[in-house]
């Protein structure tokens, strides 16, 4: 079964959303865009919404998400129990997130790296598995 990844991305995320969507499909998953579709301003914590409730139902698996900053959409995403939501600034720290923290919740930051940071953490973030062992027990201790 091909796992289903839930992207979205406020106004300031959009355009590396779109340059990130044949990424995603490349790595072999499927992708459901749920927004925004332009560069007019529109709030995050509505698109943080759509991706977590996407997994949360299952339609999805993990999701992707984008702002400016990465730090206001991946706090709204986090507000529901079921997300793990990590914002990661390089490619180390999209592999921990998913080795040790067991994150199903890229956030990226449009406006603080750069396109190929962003492809490096996206591949990095999608192909890591999580570690378990003493993780597991730490990640429980979240839910």
């Amino acid at each position: 079964m091909t796992e289903t990844v839930a992207v979205a991305a406020d106004h300031g995320g959009y355009e590396m959303k779109c340059a990130l969507l044949p990424e995603l499909r490349a790595l072999g998953f499927a992708v459901i865009d749920l927004g925004t579709n332009s560069t007019d301003s529109v709030d995050y914590p509505s698109f943080a919404k759509l991706v977590s409730d996407a997994i949360e139902s299952g339609t999805a698996q993990r999701g992707l998400l984008l702002c400016g900053t990465g730090i206001g959409i991946s706090i709204a995403a986090n507000r529901n129990a079921k997300i793990r939501c990590a914002l990661a600034h390089d490619a180390t720290t999209a592999r921990l997130a998913r080795q040790h923290n067991d994150a199903n919740v890229l956030a990226l930051g449009a406006r603080v790296i750069g396109l190929e940071i962003a492809k490096d953490c996206l591949k990095t973030f999608f192909t890591t598995e999580f570690e378990g062992g003493r993780h597991a027990r730490r990640v429980a201790l979240m839910s």
